[in-house]
Protein backbone atom coordinates (compact mmCIF):
# COMPACT_ATOMS: atom_id res chain seq x y z
CA UNK A 1 0.00 0.00 0.00
CA UNK A 2 2.94 2.26 0.73
CA UNK A 3 5.14 1.54 -2.43
CA UNK A 4 1.37 2.54 -4.36
CA UNK A 5 1.11 5.50 -2.85
CA UNK A 6 4.37 6.56 -3.74
CA UNK A 7 3.71 5.62 -6.62
CA UNK A 8 1.25 7.94 -6.93
CA UNK A 9 3.22 10.67 -5.87
CA UNK A 10 2.11 10.94 -2.21
CA UNK A 11 3.36 12.53 0.72
CA UNK A 12 4.65 10.25 3.07
CA UNK A 13 3.79 12.29 5.77
CA UNK A 14 0.31 12.13 5.02
CA UNK A 15 0.02 8.66 4.19
CA UNK A 16 -1.40 7.85 7.61
CA UNK A 17 -3.98 9.86 7.36
CA UNK A 18 -4.91 8.65 3.81
CA UNK A 19 -5.04 5.39 5.24
CA UNK A 20 -7.35 6.31 8.12
CA UNK A 21 -9.60 7.91 5.67
CA UNK A 22 -9.39 4.98 2.98
CA UNK A 23 -10.21 2.84 6.13
CA UNK A 24 -13.61 4.88 6.52
CA UNK A 25 -14.74 4.31 2.53
CA UNK A 26 -13.57 0.73 2.15
CA UNK A 27 -15.93 -0.13 5.08
CA UNK A 28 -18.65 2.64 4.28
CA UNK A 29 -18.98 1.07 0.62
CA UNK A 30 -19.19 -2.19 1.80
CA UNK A 31 -16.01 -3.24 -0.12
CA UNK A 32 -14.85 -6.96 0.49
CA UNK A 33 -12.06 -6.88 3.50
CA UNK A 34 -10.20 -9.32 1.34
CA UNK A 35 -6.27 -8.50 0.86
CA UNK A 36 -5.00 -5.03 0.51
CA UNK A 37 -8.42 -4.00 1.62
CA UNK A 38 -8.14 -5.61 5.03
CA UNK A 39 -4.66 -4.29 5.15
CA UNK A 40 -5.81 -0.74 4.78
CA UNK A 41 -8.94 -0.91 7.65
CA UNK A 42 -6.99 -3.10 9.88
CA UNK A 43 -3.82 -0.50 9.96
CA UNK A 44 -6.32 2.87 9.31
CA UNK A 45 -8.59 1.38 12.36
CA UNK A 46 -5.46 1.25 14.67
CA UNK A 47 -3.82 4.76 13.43
CA UNK A 48 -7.72 5.74 14.05
CA UNK A 49 -6.70 5.85 17.94
CA UNK A 50 -4.47 8.70 17.74
CA UNK A 51 -5.59 10.74 14.72
CA UNK A 52 -4.53 14.03 14.14
CA UNK A 53 -7.93 14.76 12.08
CA UNK A 54 -9.82 17.30 14.05
CA UNK A 55 -13.40 16.41 12.81
CA UNK A 56 -12.84 12.90 12.67
CA UNK A 57 -11.83 13.24 16.43
CA UNK A 58 -14.84 15.35 17.11
CA UNK A 59 -16.81 13.13 14.80
CA UNK A 60 -16.12 10.02 17.15
CA UNK A 61 -16.76 12.15 20.33
CA UNK A 62 -19.77 12.76 18.89
CA UNK A 63 -20.90 9.46 18.60
CA UNK A 64 -19.82 9.10 22.20
CA UNK A 65 -17.36 6.05 21.41
CA UNK A 66 -13.52 5.12 22.64
CA UNK A 67 -11.35 6.04 19.73
CA UNK A 68 -8.87 3.18 21.05
CA UNK A 69 -11.54 0.75 20.66
CA UNK A 70 -12.93 1.45 17.32
CA UNK A 71 -13.54 -1.94 14.84
CA UNK A 72 -15.30 -1.97 11.78
CA UNK A 73 -18.86 -2.37 12.86
CA UNK A 74 -18.70 1.48 14.55
CA UNK A 75 -17.45 2.78 10.93
CA UNK A 76 -20.11 0.92 9.25
CA UNK A 77 -23.04 1.31 11.27
CA UNK A 78 -21.95 4.73 13.10
CA UNK A 79 -19.47 6.98 12.00
CA UNK A 80 -20.50 6.02 8.09
CA UNK A 81 -23.96 6.88 8.67
CA UNK A 82 -22.76 10.07 10.09
CA UNK A 83 -20.92 11.01 7.12
CA UNK A 84 -23.54 9.67 4.75
CA UNK A 85 -26.22 11.68 6.30
CA UNK A 86 -25.13 14.68 5.09
CA UNK A 87 -25.42 13.87 1.58
CA UNK A 88 -28.58 11.96 2.26
CA UNK A 89 -31.10 14.84 3.52
CA UNK A 90 -28.75 18.01 2.73
CA UNK A 91 -25.40 17.85 0.99
CA UNK A 92 -22.15 16.40 1.19
CA UNK A 93 -20.06 19.26 1.31
CA UNK A 94 -20.86 19.30 5.33
CA UNK A 95 -19.22 15.81 5.87
CA UNK A 96 -15.85 17.09 3.87
CA UNK A 97 -16.04 20.62 5.95
CA UNK A 98 -16.06 18.57 9.26
CA UNK A 99 -12.76 16.25 7.81
CA UNK A 100 -11.11 19.29 6.56
CA UNK A 101 -11.99 20.95 9.83
CA UNK A 102 -9.32 22.03 12.21
CA UNK A 103 -10.59 24.08 14.72
CA UNK A 104 -11.77 21.85 17.99
CA UNK A 105 -15.09 24.15 18.84
CA UNK A 106 -15.87 24.69 15.26
CA UNK A 107 -15.49 20.76 14.52
CA UNK A 108 -17.29 19.77 17.44
CA UNK A 109 -20.60 22.10 16.60
CA UNK A 110 -20.33 20.21 12.83
CA UNK A 111 -20.15 16.65 14.57
CA UNK A 112 -23.12 17.21 16.36
CA UNK A 113 -24.86 18.57 13.64
CA UNK A 114 -24.03 15.92 12.05
CA UNK A 115 -25.25 13.03 14.44
CA UNK A 116 -28.52 14.97 14.47
CA UNK A 117 -28.91 14.73 11.06
CA UNK A 118 -28.32 11.16 11.18
CA UNK A 119 -30.89 10.57 13.88
CA UNK A 120 -33.55 12.27 11.65
CA UNK A 121 -32.63 9.39 9.04
CA UNK A 122 -32.65 7.05 11.34
CA UNK A 123 -36.31 8.13 12.30
CA UNK A 124 -37.74 8.62 8.79
CA UNK A 125 -36.35 5.26 7.90
CA UNK A 126 -37.73 3.68 10.66
CA UNK A 127 -41.11 5.32 9.92
CA UNK A 128 -41.38 4.61 6.28
CA UNK A 129 -40.23 1.08 6.81
CA UNK A 130 -42.62 0.33 8.93
CA UNK A 131 -45.24 1.65 6.88
CA UNK A 132 -43.90 -0.61 4.27
CA UNK A 133 -43.83 -3.58 6.21
CA UNK A 134 -47.59 -3.16 6.96
CA UNK A 135 -48.74 -2.11 3.25
CA UNK A 136 -47.06 -5.46 2.28
CA UNK A 137 -48.84 -7.23 5.14
CA UNK A 138 -52.40 -5.89 4.65
CA UNK A 139 -52.50 -6.16 1.06
CA UNK A 140 -51.78 -8.39 -2.00
CA UNK A 141 -48.43 -7.32 -2.27
CA UNK A 142 -47.73 -10.54 0.21
CA UNK A 143 -48.48 -12.67 -2.60
CA UNK A 144 -45.95 -11.28 -4.21
CA UNK A 145 -42.55 -13.33 -4.57
CA UNK A 146 -40.83 -9.85 -5.82
CA UNK A 147 -41.98 -7.07 -3.57
CA UNK A 148 -42.15 -3.28 -5.54
CA UNK A 149 -43.62 -0.96 -2.62
CA UNK A 150 -44.54 3.01 -3.94
CA UNK A 151 -43.94 5.34 -0.75
CA UNK A 152 -44.83 8.89 -2.82
CA UNK A 153 -44.04 10.69 0.03
CA UNK A 154 -40.87 8.95 1.23
CA UNK A 155 -37.25 10.54 1.01
CA UNK A 156 -35.82 8.96 -2.19
CA UNK A 157 -32.14 9.09 -0.22
CA UNK A 158 -33.41 6.05 2.02
CA UNK A 159 -35.63 4.00 -0.03
CA UNK A 160 -32.60 1.62 -0.66
CA UNK A 161 -32.58 1.07 3.36
CA UNK A 162 -35.99 0.15 3.11
CA UNK A 163 -35.69 -1.59 0.60
CA UNK A 164 -33.42 -3.44 2.77
CA UNK A 165 -35.57 -3.78 5.32
CA UNK A 166 -38.54 -5.25 3.28
CA UNK A 167 -35.86 -7.86 2.45
CA UNK A 168 -34.79 -8.84 5.71
CA UNK A 169 -38.30 -8.60 7.19
CA UNK A 170 -40.44 -11.02 3.91
CA UNK A 171 -37.05 -12.99 2.94
CA UNK A 172 -37.55 -11.56 -0.69
CA UNK A 173 -35.90 -9.35 -3.92
CA UNK A 174 -37.55 -6.17 -2.63
CA UNK A 175 -37.83 -2.39 -4.35
CA UNK A 176 -38.87 0.99 -2.68
CA UNK A 177 -40.44 3.54 -5.41
CA UNK A 178 -40.41 6.77 -4.28
CA UNK A 179 -41.75 10.11 -6.08
CA UNK A 180 -38.76 12.08 -7.61
CA UNK A 181 -38.73 15.79 -9.60
CA UNK A 182 -38.55 13.77 -13.16
CA UNK A 183 -40.88 11.05 -12.52
CA UNK A 184 -40.70 7.85 -9.95
CA UNK A 185 -37.37 6.88 -8.65
CA UNK A 186 -36.37 3.07 -6.87
CA UNK A 187 -33.99 1.22 -5.23
CA UNK A 188 -33.96 -2.46 -4.53
CA UNK A 189 -32.14 -5.09 -2.56
CA UNK A 190 -32.14 -8.45 -3.14
CA UNK A 191 -31.21 -11.96 -1.58
CA UNK A 192 -29.02 -15.08 -3.34
CA UNK A 193 -30.30 -16.24 -6.73
CA UNK A 194 -32.21 -13.67 -7.85
CA UNK A 195 -29.77 -11.80 -10.17
CA UNK A 196 -32.12 -8.01 -9.86
CA UNK A 197 -30.08 -6.43 -12.89
CA UNK A 198 -31.10 -9.07 -14.88
CA UNK A 199 -34.32 -9.11 -14.12
CA UNK A 200 -35.03 -5.35 -14.25
CA UNK A 201 -32.84 -5.42 -17.56
CA UNK A 202 -36.18 -7.66 -18.74
CA UNK A 203 -38.60 -4.07 -17.84
CA UNK A 204 -36.50 -2.00 -19.80
CA UNK A 205 -38.96 -0.55 -21.67
CA UNK A 206 -41.48 0.51 -18.94
CA UNK A 207 -37.90 2.75 -17.46
CA UNK A 208 -36.27 5.56 -18.27
CA UNK A 209 -33.53 4.87 -16.37
CA UNK A 210 -31.37 2.11 -14.86
CA UNK A 211 -28.13 0.49 -13.20
CA UNK A 212 -27.10 -2.01 -10.59
CA UNK A 213 -25.60 -5.54 -10.16
CA UNK A 214 -27.21 -8.93 -9.10
CA UNK A 215 -27.70 -7.93 -5.34
CA UNK A 216 -28.74 -4.26 -5.71
CA UNK A 217 -30.28 -1.60 -8.12
CA UNK A 218 -31.50 1.67 -8.83
CA UNK A 219 -34.35 3.14 -11.64
CA UNK A 220 -35.90 5.74 -12.52
CA UNK A 221 -39.77 5.42 -14.82
CA UNK A 222 -42.93 7.60 -15.08
CA UNK A 223 -45.09 6.62 -11.93
CA UNK A 224 -47.93 5.27 -14.49
CA UNK A 225 -45.51 1.83 -14.96
CA UNK A 226 -45.26 1.15 -11.38
CA UNK A 227 -47.89 -1.44 -11.52
CA UNK A 228 -46.97 -3.15 -14.53
CA UNK A 229 -43.21 -2.79 -13.58
CA UNK A 230 -44.22 -5.02 -10.87
CA UNK A 231 -46.92 -7.52 -12.13
CA UNK A 232 -44.08 -8.04 -15.18
CA UNK A 233 -41.27 -8.57 -12.50
CA UNK A 234 -43.84 -11.09 -10.58
CA UNK A 235 -44.64 -12.60 -14.12
CA UNK A 236 -41.11 -13.36 -15.01
CA UNK A 237 -40.14 -14.48 -11.67
CA UNK A 238 -38.97 -17.95 -11.30
CA UNK A 239 -37.99 -17.79 -7.89
CA UNK A 240 -38.73 -21.18 -5.84
CA UNK A 241 -40.40 -22.28 -2.12
CA UNK A 242 -37.20 -23.12 -1.60
CA UNK A 243 -35.55 -20.12 -3.24
CA UNK A 244 -37.38 -18.14 -0.29
CA UNK A 245 -36.26 -19.47 2.20
CA UNK A 246 -33.79 -17.77 4.01
CA UNK A 247 -30.41 -19.49 4.63
CA UNK A 248 -28.27 -19.74 7.46
CA UNK A 249 -24.24 -20.82 7.16
CA UNK A 250 -22.51 -21.26 10.43
CA UNK A 251 -18.71 -21.52 10.93
CA UNK A 252 -18.81 -24.57 12.91
CA UNK A 253 -21.40 -26.47 15.95
CA UNK A 254 -19.83 -25.16 18.86
CA UNK A 255 -21.13 -26.05 22.48
CA UNK A 256 -21.08 -22.34 24.78
CA UNK A 257 -18.95 -25.00 27.54
CA UNK A 258 -16.12 -24.52 24.77
CA UNK A 259 -16.55 -20.76 25.60
CA UNK A 260 -13.69 -18.95 27.23
CA UNK A 261 -12.80 -15.24 27.40
CA UNK A 262 -9.56 -16.13 26.05
CA UNK A 263 -10.99 -18.39 22.56
CA UNK A 264 -12.74 -14.79 22.47
CA UNK A 265 -9.82 -12.77 22.49
CA UNK A 266 -7.86 -15.12 20.08
CA UNK A 267 -10.73 -14.76 17.70
CA UNK A 268 -10.09 -11.19 17.25
CA UNK A 269 -6.88 -12.07 15.39
CA UNK A 270 -9.47 -12.30 12.59
CA UNK A 271 -10.35 -8.85 12.62
CA UNK A 272 -11.29 -6.53 10.84
CA UNK A 273 -14.80 -8.30 9.91
CA UNK A 274 -17.32 -7.08 7.41
CA UNK A 275 -18.20 -8.32 3.67
CA UNK A 276 -15.57 -10.65 2.49
CA UNK A 277 -14.70 -11.25 6.10
CA UNK A 278 -17.64 -12.02 8.25
CA UNK A 279 -17.38 -12.38 11.93
CA UNK A 280 -17.39 -16.72 12.82
CA UNK A 281 -20.74 -17.82 13.62
CA UNK A 282 -21.25 -20.90 15.90
CA UNK A 283 -24.21 -22.80 16.75
CA UNK A 284 -25.91 -25.20 19.54
CA UNK A 285 -28.42 -26.91 19.73
CA UNK A 286 -31.35 -27.62 22.63
CA UNK A 287 -30.67 -24.94 25.08
CA UNK A 288 -32.77 -23.80 27.76
CA UNK A 289 -33.57 -19.96 28.86
CA UNK A 290 -33.87 -18.25 32.06
CA UNK A 291 -34.32 -14.51 33.45
CA UNK A 292 -35.39 -13.69 30.47
CA UNK A 293 -35.42 -9.34 30.68
CA UNK A 294 -36.54 -7.21 27.99
CA UNK A 295 -34.81 -3.83 27.56
CA UNK A 296 -34.85 -0.80 24.99
CA UNK A 297 -37.34 1.78 24.29
CA UNK A 298 -38.31 -0.06 21.30
CA UNK A 299 -38.22 -3.34 23.51
CA UNK A 300 -35.47 -4.39 21.23
CA UNK A 301 -32.88 -6.19 23.32
CA UNK A 302 -33.41 -9.83 25.00
CA UNK A 303 -30.95 -10.52 27.82
CA UNK A 304 -30.65 -13.90 29.40
CA UNK A 305 -28.99 -17.10 30.59
CA UNK A 306 -28.57 -19.94 28.01
CA UNK A 307 -28.09 -23.27 29.78
CA UNK A 308 -26.70 -26.61 28.18
CA UNK A 309 -27.95 -30.31 28.81
CA UNK A 310 -24.81 -30.61 31.31
CA UNK A 311 -25.93 -27.48 33.14
CA UNK A 312 -22.89 -25.28 31.92
CA UNK A 313 -24.76 -21.74 31.50
CA UNK A 314 -23.69 -18.61 29.86
CA UNK A 315 -24.85 -15.04 29.70
CA UNK A 316 -26.49 -14.09 26.41
CA UNK A 317 -28.25 -11.10 24.33
CA UNK A 318 -30.44 -11.08 21.31
CA UNK A 319 -31.21 -7.64 19.39
CA UNK A 320 -34.02 -7.43 17.49
CA UNK A 321 -37.69 -8.32 17.96
CA UNK A 322 -37.52 -8.89 21.93
CA UNK A 323 -41.35 -9.58 22.36
CA UNK A 324 -41.47 -11.95 19.44
CA UNK A 325 -38.57 -13.69 20.67
CA UNK A 326 -39.60 -14.05 23.75
CA UNK A 327 -42.87 -15.32 22.74
CA UNK A 328 -40.86 -18.49 21.11
CA UNK A 329 -39.51 -18.46 23.81
CA UNK A 330 -42.05 -19.22 26.21
CA UNK A 331 -43.48 -22.05 23.58
CA UNK A 332 -40.83 -23.60 23.39
CA UNK A 333 -38.97 -25.97 26.57
CA UNK A 334 -35.59 -25.38 24.48
CA UNK A 335 -34.08 -23.70 21.97
CA UNK A 336 -31.59 -23.50 19.21
CA UNK A 337 -29.20 -20.88 18.30
CA UNK A 338 -26.72 -19.15 16.11
CA UNK A 339 -24.28 -17.01 18.04
CA UNK A 340 -20.90 -15.33 18.67
CA UNK A 341 -19.03 -14.44 21.65
CA UNK A 342 -18.23 -11.61 22.87
CA UNK A 343 -16.51 -10.15 26.18
CA UNK A 344 -19.44 -7.24 27.32
CA UNK A 345 -17.18 -4.47 28.95
CA UNK A 346 -18.97 -1.89 31.47
CA UNK A 347 -18.05 0.00 34.40
CA UNK A 348 -14.86 -1.48 34.65
CA UNK A 349 -16.23 -5.29 34.52
CA UNK A 350 -15.68 -7.70 31.94
CA UNK A 351 -18.24 -10.31 31.13
CA UNK A 352 -17.99 -12.83 28.64
CA UNK A 353 -21.77 -13.22 26.87
CA UNK A 354 -23.04 -14.46 23.49
CA UNK A 355 -24.91 -12.72 20.80
CA UNK A 356 -27.70 -14.55 19.62
CA UNK A 357 -27.79 -13.85 15.66
CA UNK A 358 -30.51 -16.70 15.01
CA UNK A 359 -32.70 -19.21 16.53
CA UNK A 360 -35.53 -21.61 16.42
Amino acid sequence: VLFRSEKLGLDKTDFKEYTELAAIATVGDVVDLKDENRVIVRQGLAWIATTKNTGLRALIGACELDAAHLSAYHIGFIIGPCLNASGRLDTAQRAIELLLCTEPGKAHEMAQELRELNEERKNMTDTEAKKAIEMVEGTDLYEDNVLVVYLPECHESVAGIIAGRLREHFYKPSIVITDAADGAKGSGRSIEGYNMFEEITKCKELLTKFGGHPMAAGLSMAEENIERFRKKLNENCTLSEHDLMPKVMIDVPMPISYLTETLTEELKVLEPFGKGNTKPLFAQKNLRVSKLRIFGKNRNVAKMTLTDANGIWKDAVFFGEADEFAGFVSMHDTISVTYYPEINEYQGRRTLQIVIRNYC
